[in-house]
């Protein structure tokens, strides 16, 4: 198999994998991790007062949504830069004689 071939399989691998729960759970509510863990907190102790509060609020849904993807993508770009010069051949030096 061509290293083309492999790449197109893995991407759509990977469609498949961040599509099927869109498709197979119609009508679940796709909540973050913040959501529950305020409700457990509630629900434990009803009086409890969060000791922080966020730095920047963000004034929409959207915005808040967008600066998460950029961070995603700053993060990601790291990584990939990071991977790509600990496995980045060196280029050969060729002796004269």
């Amino acid at each position: 198999m061509k290293l083309y071939q492999k790449n197109l399989l893995l991407l759509l691998l990977v469609i498949v994998i961040a599509a099927a729960p869109l498709l197979l759970l119609k009508n679940a509510e796709f909540g973050g991790a913040d959501g529950l863990a305020m409700d457990a907190i509630t629900e434990i102790d009803p009086d409890y007062e969060p000791w922080a509060d966020s730095i920047l609020e963000p004034k929409s849904g959207e915005i808040e949504s967008l600066l998460f993807a950029l961070q995603a993508a700053i993060g990601t770009g790291v990584v990939a830069f990071v991977l790509g010069r600990i496995t980045a051949k060196k280029p050969q030096v060729k002796e004269s004689k």
